[in-house]
């Protein structure tokens, strides 16, 4: 049996799930998602407990069992705490700004890069003296947020050899030698 499948979730206070038919929506003071799950695997509600099975033991049934588990107690943290990401630029001349959803991004290219955000995407941008510049996103959708990140990362991804680029606060990155002294 999935051992992260097996495992019930707590529904935080606050937070009302329901299930209608192939439709799991989870509402909650952050949020609403809504997920559509496989018609083989049956999600049960008993008071503060959800329940995640499964039919048989076929692989694809095995597979689906675990992932939905995972998907419905990431939109249950959403919803009552939310996800927060915060990103920073590492370069000279790197900045960035927002204005409502779109954010402005200066990473050393000739023009500046802009990003029109989802609204269930909160933003908020950091420049201050001396140090990195910040961007700080919040979201109760984990999967939205990750898709976020990604894209405003995939626009200078950090290099080994000085570590310029965009990064998570708090990533290390693995960092390479460079070119050796001349030639004897």
């Amino acid at each position: 049996m999935s051992r992260i499948g097996k495992l019930p979730i707590d529904i935080p206070t606050g937070v009302t799930i329901t299930v209608a038919g192939t439709v799991v929506t989870v509402k909650g003071p952050k949020g609403e998602l809504t997920q559509e799950i496989n018609p083989n695997i049956t999600v049960t509600i008993d008071g503060a407990v959800c329940t995640v099975s499964r039919p048989n033991d076929e692989k694809q049934n095995r597979a689906m069992h675990g992932l939905y588990r995972s998907l419905i107690n990431n939109m249950l943290i959403g919803v009552s705490e939310g996800y927060k990401k915060e990103m920073e630029l590492v370069g000279v001349g790197y900045r960035v700004s927002n204005q409502g959803q779109v954010i402005e991004l200066a990473l050393g290219y000739t023009h500046n890069i802009f990003i029109s955000l989802p609204n269930e995407v909160k933003i908020e941008t950091k420049m201050e003296r001396n140090q990195n510049p910040m961007v700080i996103l919040e979201s109760c959708d984990k999967q939205l947020i990750g898709q976020v990140c990604a894209k405003i990362r995939s626009f200078r991804k950090p290099e080994p050899y000085k570590g310029k680029g965009v990064r998570f606060v708090g990533e290390v990155i693995r960092r390479k030698a460079g070119k050796s002294g001349a030639a004897k």
